[in-house]
C-alpha cells in the first residue's frame, strides 16, 4: 500500500484523501464512511448530525470578525463507483483502494479511484479541521448513495440547511465553474424466458467482448467509447442468423452509471457451422476495432470452448432480446442548442444480465431538456414492449437549470481572474449533480460546483491531475475568505 499521496500539497486535503481511499465506501454500502464522517466531525468538537437516510451534516461557526459572511455548504457525496479490471482481485466491500502517484496523475492500481466525490469531501474535511483559514459559517452536508440513486439528496428534508451558498465540489475540470446539470431516468426491462434443453448436435463456448476503456455514462458518452453490450449482441444478432447461434446466458456491465466494458455469453452453435462461426469471428472483430480504433485500441473478443449448458434459452425470447438490444438506442441522441459542446439527451445501455429465467436490462438516460428526456422513454418502451418485455421507469431527477445572474459566480470569477490572470470556463455538466435536487428542496440557494481535474471516472483508468487539486484548494480558500456579506 502506498504513502506517497501523503507527501503531496496540499497536505491537508490529501491527508483526507488518503485516509478515504483505506474505507470501503461502494454505492449502498457506505456504513463504514457515514461512521468514520460522524466521528470525524465530533472529534473536532463540531456540530454533526446524520438524518435518517444516511447524509452527514457537519457545522462549523464562523472565525473571528467573519461572523457576517453569507453561510456556505460545502457540498459532496462520500460513495464512489466500484468498478475493476477482470484480472484485478478487490472486494470494494472490505478493501481499501491502492492509490499511487503516477508523474502528474494519481491513479489506483487496476480499480476505480475514487476521486469521484472523494476529493470534495476531503477538501471539506480540510476546511472544517482547519485554524487558520478565514471563513464564515460553513456546513459540510456528506450525501449518500449519490453515484446509484442519488438517495442522500432525494432524501433530504428542509429546514436541516441553514447556509445561503452552495458549492458542489463534484465537478471535474479545474478552470471550469459549473451552473447547470442534466436530468436523468432510470430505465428497466423485464424479459422472462422458458428454459429448454439444448439441441442435440451442438457445441458450446463463451462468448466475450473485454478491453473496452468504460467510463463515466454522463461526462464521458461524447467520447464515442464501445459499449460492450452493444457490440456483442451486435455480433450475436448475425451469428445466430449465419450460424445458428443459441443463447443460455448473458452477463455485460454491473453498474447504470459506467458505459459497459466488459460482456459476456454462454451460447452454442451446431457442430456443422462451428468452422464458418470461428472463422467469422476475428473478421466482425476487426471490423469493430476499425470503427473503433481512435478510442478503444484493446477492444478484445474471445471465444473459449466450455461444457454444454443444462438448458438454453427459448428460442422466441433470445430472437425478441437480441433484435431488441441490437435496435435499443445508445450513446448521444442531441446536442446542446444553448450551450456549444454540450450533450443534451443520451442514453446508456449499461446492463444485460439474465438469471433466473429472467432477462434484466437497466438503462441511465439522460437529458437537460424534459421532454427530450420523455421522448427517449417512449422510444425505448416502443422497441422493448414490441419485443413482449416489461419496461418501468423510475429514479427521475431534474435538472438543474443554470442562473447566469448568480452572486456566487460573478464573485468566483473576479477572484479567479485575479489569482490566476484568467477567466473561468462557465459551462453546464451532462451528468446528474445533486444541485438540482438540493435546489428543489432549497430553492433560494445561490449554488455553484467546481472541482479539480478527473479524468476517466466510473472506470479503473480513473485518475486526478496532482496540479490542479492544488488550484482547486486555493481557489476554494480564496473564495471562503471572500464570501459576500448577509
Amino acid at each position: 500500500m502506498s504513502k506517497d499521496i501523503l507527501n503531496l500539497e496540499p497536505k491537508a486535503l490529501w491527508k483526507n484523501f488518503y485516509s478515504l481511499t483505506q474505507i470501503p465506501r461502494p454505492s449502498k454500502k457506505e456504513v463504514q464512511v457515514q461512521e468514520f464522517a460522524v466521528n470525524f466531525g465530533k472529534s473536532l468538537g463540531l456540530e454533526t448530525i446524520i438524518d435518517e437516510v444516511g447524509n452527514v451534516i457537519i457545522r462549523k461557526p464562523a472565525t473571528s470578525g467573519m461572523e457576517n459572511r453569507k453561510g456556505i455548504i460545502l457540498q459532496g457525496h462520500l460513495d464512489m463507483v466500484p468498478q475493476k479490471n477482470s484480472d484485478k482481485v478487490h472486494d470494494f466491500e472490505k478493501d481499501p483502494i491502492d492509490a499511487v502517484v503516477d508523474g502528474e496523475w494519481v491513479k489506483a492500481k487496476g480499480t476505480t479511484l475514487g476521486a469521484d466525490n472523494g476529493m470534495g469531501v476531503a477538501a471539506a474535511m480540510a476546511i472544517l479541521e482547519s485554524k487558520d483559514i478565514p471563513h464564515g459559517p460553513v456546513e459540510a452536508l456528506f450525501t449518500c448513495d449519490e453515484e446509484t440513486g442519488m438517495t442522500g439528496a432525494f432524501g433530504l428534508k428542509s429546514g436541516i440547511l441553514k447556509g445561503d451558498i452552495l458549492m458542489n465540489l463534484d465537478s471535474e475540470d479545474e478552470g471550469e465553474l459549473y451552473i447547470g446539470c442534466a436530468g436523468g431516468t432510470n430505465g428497466n426491462v423485464k424479459f422472462t424466458y422458458t428454459e429448454v434443453p439444448a439441441d442435440p448436435g451442438v457445441t458450446a463456448y463463451k462468448l466475450s467482448v473485454t478491453g473496452l476503456k468504460g467510463g463515466h455514462s454522463g461526462v464521458d458518452i461524447h467520447l464515442g467509447r464501445g459499449n460492450s453490450n452493444k457490440v456483442l449482441f451486435r455480433f450475436m444478432w448475425h451469428a445466430a442468423r449465419k450460424h445458428g447461434l443459441r443463447l443460455s446466458s448473458v452477463d455485460g456491465g454491473s453498474l447504470r452509471n459506467a458505459i459497459p466494458r466488459e460482456s459476456f455469453a454462454i451460447i452454442t452453435i451446431p457442430l456443422d457451422k462451428k468452422d464458418d462461426f470461428l472463422k467469422c469471428l476475428p473478421g466482425f472483430t476487426e471490423t469493430i476495432r476499425k470503427e473503433l480504433s481512435a478510442v478503444e485500441p484493446d477492444l478484445k473478443m474471445d471465444v473459449v470452448p466450455i461444457d454444454i449448458p443444462k438448458s438454453m434459452m427459448d428460442e422466441k425470447t433470445q430472437r425478441n432480446l437480441i433484435g431488441a438490444i441490437y435496435g435499443c438506442p445508445n450513446g448521444v441522441m442531441r446536442m446542446s442548442n444553448e450551450m456549444q459542446g454540450l450533450v443534451e439527451t443520451s442514453t446508456n445501455l449499461a446492463i444485460v444480465k439474465s438469471e433466473d429465467k429472467t432477462i434484466r436490462v437497466h438503462c441511465l438516460l439522460r437529458s437537460s431538456v424534459d421532454s427530450a428526456k420523455q421522448d427517449l422513454e417512449h422510444m425505448m418502451q416502443s422497441i422493448f414492449e414490441l419485443a413482449g418485455a416489461e419496461v418501468k421507469f423510475d429514479g427521475q431527477y431534474p435538472g438543474w437549470k443554470p442562473n447566469p445572474g448568480s452572486p456566487i459566480l460573478k464573485a468566483m470569477q473576479d477572484i479567479y481572474q485575479k489569482k490566476y490572470g484568467n477567466v473561468p470556463e462557465i459551462k453546464a455538466i451532462h451528468a446528474g449533480l445533486e444541485c438540482g435536487l438540493l435546489g428543489g428542496v432549497y430553492p433560494n440557494l445561490d449554488m455553484i460546483s467546481f472541482g479539480p481535474t478527473i479524468r476517466y471516472p466510473h472506470s479503473p483508468d480513473e485518475k486526478v491531475n496532482i496540479a490542479t487539486v492544488q488550484k482547486f484548494w486555493d481557489f476554494l480558500v480564496e473564495t471562503l475568505k471572500q464570501v459576500p456579506v448577509k
